[in-house]
């Protein structure tokens, strides 16, 4: 029995693009190809001249996250009905560990939060803070209990020092965890941000030459040399620089299982954007890099070295980001873009920049690979959830802050346009939006508890 039948679209997966039609039963896909036949009580519906593809994963948010003296703007139920309006359909958020805790406990404590609020479905990653006494050997249960990932930030005071991150690297190894980074170098961060503060500069375009690419790029070469010492996976997060993107690349070309992942706010705006008026809207860490990079990551994606798009959604009211109207050091960091990642990355693809198959790759089907989700989501296959978007190329749509579904009250991506948008979203066969309108409900996401991954070489076709 078939409960619902996408009739007359062109699937599009990471490897291929094919006119079929895609059959659901109850949550899941259960059968692709030309002119399937609806049952009786059948939903049909027509995707005629649109594209059918697995809904994204967004594998870099912070909802309902506690930063700078406030909490980002987005809780998981605002946060995940914006995913769901953008064509994403699973969202990993960051569970920061609090210290002397386990790291198990740190994703227990979140998920009793994120549960009766999620619309669509969710995992996590752990940020470690803390492996004193026993606490490292919580990374054995925590993947057990069905979350393989963990993420070092080699900044902030509760960044790690090398040596933890060293150890971290070998337990995570040991037991088919990957292992996230954080890469900026927190002694030349602390540094200019003192300088520039003594000097009286406090704009916003200082919080970027507080952080200029050297900055990322020597602490994303650092990492990469920890991880190629022990050949252990490594997944760099929101990597924008392009000296950072040259050492992936070398590693890659080397064998080695490093792997990057970029943010949309990298791939459309440049540095420039600090000098405007309203440049505390687009403070984050790292900070947008200059053209080189950003052409750079856009190279990246097309060769493959640049392996995944996420968000590090992270927004903020604009009353927020004004405690720095004078001073770039009390801007709470963080942008929106859950909603606009899928969205944008197709729109470039409609435009050319990129192939629909490769967009597919980087927003859905690599992120499902890397983090082990590979067995239920990520891809239009039956078996899997259906999480499905129906996607027209021909519409025209302009991102305002009016037209998303979020908390926050502004979008740096406000005027943006774009060629194509989602239409319809399906999570787990369920109807979640359509139209502009969402149709989702609070609750019904689920925690999707992911499988460790044995990852040896950069090849993610090779991840099973």
């Amino acid at each position: 029995m078939t409960d619902l039948l996408i009739k007359g679209g062109k699937v599009v997966t990471a490897e291929a693009t094919f006119k079929a039609d895609v059959a659901v039963r109850g949550e899941k896909i259960a059968q692709i190809g030309a002119n399937l036949k609806p049952g009786p009580g059948t939903k049909i519906v027509d995707a005629a001249g649109k594209l059918v593809l697995p809904g994204a994963i967004d594998a870099h948010t912070h909802l309902a996250m506690p930063f700078g003296g406030t909490i980002s703007a987005d809780d998981y139920e605002a946060g995940t009905r914006a995913a769901a309006c953008g064509g994403t359909t699973t969202v990993f958020d960051f569970a920061l560990q609090d210290f002397g805790e386990r790291m198990e406990d740190t994703v227990k404590r979140r998920e009793a939060i994120c549960a009766p609020q999620a619309v669509v479905d969710y995992s996590f990653h752990v940020g470690i803070k803390d492996v004193s006494g026993d606490l490292l050997s919580s990374v054995d249960s925590c993947v057990k209990y069905g979350v393989p990932s963990f993420k070092v930030f080699m900044v902030y005071d509760f960044g790690v020092t090398d040596g933890v991150f060293y150890q971290v690297l070998e337990r995570a190894k040991r037991v088919g965890a990957l292992v996230a980074v954080h890469a900026e170098n927190n002694e030349m961060v602390s540094m200019f941000t003192k300088r520039f503060l003594d000097e009286g500069k406090t704009a916003p375009w200082y919080h970027y030459l507080s952080r200029p690419e050297f900055v990322e790029g020597e602490a994303d070469e650092r990492a990469i040399q920890w991880a190629k010492s022990l050949r252990a996976p490594l997944y760099i997060v929101h990597l924008a620089n392009k000296q950072g993107l040259d050492a992936v690349t070398r590693a890659r070309d080397e064998g080695y299982p490093i792997f990057a992942e970029t943010c949309p706010h990298y791939l459309h705006f440049t540095r420039e954007v600090y000098r405007r008026e309203d440049g505390r809207n687009w403070v984050a860490s790292p900070p947008i890099k200059g053209k080189e990079s950003q052409d750079a990551l856009w190279e990246g994606l097309r060769r493959g070295d640049v392996a995944t798009v996420a968000t590090d959604h992270c927004p903020f009211q604009q009353a927020e980001k004004d405690w720095g109207l004078h001073d770039f050091t009390k801007i709470p960091n963080g942008c929106a873009g859950i909603e606009n990642m899928y969205p944008y990355i197709l729109s470039e693809a409609n435009k050319g920049r990129i192939s629909f198959n490769k967009a597919v790759a980087v927003c859905a089907t690599n992120v499902a690979k890397l983090f082990g989700l590979s067995a239920r989501k990520g891809a239009l296959q039956p078996g899997l959830d259906a999480d499905i978007v129906i996607y027209d190329p021909k519409k025209a749509f302009t991102i305002q802050n009016s037209l998303m579904h979020g908390d926050n009250d502004h979008t740096i991506w406000e005027g943006v346009k774009l060629k194509g948008y989602p239409v319809a979203t399906y999570s787990r066969g369920s109807l979640v939006y359509e139209d502009g309108a969402f149709l989702g409900k609070k609750g019904a996401g689920r925690f999707v508890k992911c499988k460790p991954v044995q990852i040896t070489a950069p090849d993610i076709s090779s991840i099973k």
